[in-house]
């Protein structure tokens, strides 16, 4: 994981996928509306809502154990019980995607699961496949 930056637009973080075979960056920008997380992967622009970032860590400390991250692309069936899968589900706090473009608001386990790894929230796994995410315990 990469860690530069100090999260605005001026000094993004520059991390990477769980993987590590991809770099982008990230920051938070709280002149959008809703607050929004905002990805820079090469010329593509993916944002989804901040309070993804605190929701999903409130999801993985209800799990108490690793969870799939199971990546996919928004129209792309994903595997139950995975964190893309919450990222998408009705049921979740937002009732839905908290991706913010249309047609953009898939891989939200690629690029919000490592912010979650770098705000200290969530463990992740850095495996070449498979990888998986669990609550950091703070206790």
């Amino acid at each position: 994981m990469i860690t530069y930056g100090d999260g605005t637009a001026d000094d993004p973080w520059r991390l990477k996928t769980p993987p590590g075979s991809s770099e982008y960056q990230a920051w938070r920008d709280d002149t959008r509306d809703p607050p929004a997380l905002v990805v820079q992967v090469g010329k593509t622009q993916l944002s989804y809502q901040w309070r993804a970032v605190d929701d999903a860590a409130e999801m993985l400390r209800r799990r108490g154990d690793w969870v799939d991250l199971g990546n996919a692309d928004e129209g792309k069936p994903v595997k139950g019980g995975t964190l893309e899968a919450w990222a998408r589900d009705a049921d979740n706090p937002v009732g839905g995607y908290y991706g913010l473009r249309k047609g953009y608001r898939g891989r939200f386990a690629n690029y919000v699961g490592p912010v979650l790894e770098l705000l200290g929230l969530a463990e992740l796994e850095h495996k070449p496949r498979g990888n998986r995410i669990r609550a950091r315990d703070l206790g």
